[in-house]
């Protein structure tokens, strides 16, 4: 069954790579095993649009961030779509519908507005190269909003508003994941296009990171995407370990919620260090969707895997 997935940082880890952080060798997209996200992984896990984030760690100096922006967006264009021409460059939500068989469409998107600072000059160059989805933080404060980890818990500042409104006009998504509670209010009284990219119920799993019932709530009012994440820690409260039947768990308690048209993925593989068993990475993503598929009809698992999505993608966004 295809499968969307709207969240991993691949683009990042080969980055660190690169620089010498994490492996002695390179990482690369279309050969490297290490990677949860890599080329023959998507292909054998039917993965058909795979969301590339670009991710800047919060104790990089601030006058080295659009630099190290600009290393993962070269990444993305030199190494996903550059070496392989399976990978097809998504520039706006109708390209999805052009995909042919055999080929895996590439989304760029940014988790954390430190990259352009307050310089909507980058922002803008943002979005001609290709960025399609938002999260204004990480789990840090920046220049637009607090995120979730932020002792402060301030909402979305002047600019953040103005972000958010540019990414209204251009139906970009703004990406509630990461948010401070008050960010996230602030976000749903102005985004045309919300999404959770990578986010569990916190009813379930008591982490800062996942969603409250009224958040939950508020995104299906809006007939707006949650996608679920494969974090153990965010599925488990307080534990490394977790089962598919865990993670449906959460899939279940968000349907009970009236989402079952509103429920996606985002594994956030390449930025998760502990995995559920039988979901180590891409490849493994049918071990999913046979779980499922005993719990919910054809119809509804199809949903969760792709269709969800391509029912509330905005319906236009300008290349």
């Amino acid at each position: 069954m295809k499968i969307i997935d709207t969240h991993c940082d691949a683009l990042f880890r080969i980055q660190q790579s690169k620089r010498r952080m994490i492996s002695k060798e390179p990482l690369r997209f279309n050969t490297s095993p290490e990677l949860n996200t890599n080329l023959a992984y998507l292909k054998k896990g039917e993965v058909t649009v795979q969301f590339f984030a670009i991710f800047i760690m919060p104790d990089i100096p601030s006058d080295e961030k659009w630099q190290h922006a600009l290393e993962q967006i070269d990444i993305f264009y030199t190494e996903i779509l550059g070496e392989d021409p399976e990978m097809k460059h998504i520039k706006s939500w109708s390209d999805i519908d052009q995909l042919q068989d055999g080929e895996i469409g590439a989304v760029l998107t940014l988790e954390g507005a430190d990259a352009f600072g307050n310089d909507l000059t980058k922002l803008r160059l943002l979005y001609q190269l290709g960025v399609l989805s938002i999260g204004l933080t990480w789990n840090n404060a920046n220049l637009c909003a607090d995120g979730i980890g932020e002792p402060r818990g301030g909402g979305l500042t002047t600019l953040g508003r103005e972000v958010v409104t540019l990414n209204n006009e251009r139906g970009v998504l703004t990406d509630v994941s990461h948010l401070s509670l008050q960010a996230f209010w602030d976000v749903m009284e102005l985004a045309a296009y919300p999404i959770a990219s990578h986010s569990n119920a916190y009813k379930l799993c008591a982490n800062p990171r996942n969603l409250r019932d009224d958040q939950i709530k508020a995104m299906f009012e809006r007939d707006a995407m949650i996608h679920v994440v494969f974090w153990p820690p965010f599925i488990n409260h307080k534990r490394n370990d977790a089962s598919l039947d865990d993670l449906l768990r959460h899939i279940d308690y968000l349907c009970s919620l009236g989402g079952v048209q509103n429920i996606g993925f985002g594994s956030d593989f390449d930025g998760i260090s502990s995995f559920i068993t039988g979901l180590e990475d891409s490849s493994k993503y049918q071990n999913l969707i046979n779980v499922l598929l005993k719990h919910f009809t054809e119809d509804e698992v199809k949903g969760f895997a792709f269709q969800n999505f391509l029912n509330h993608r905005p319906k236009t966004s300008l290349k």
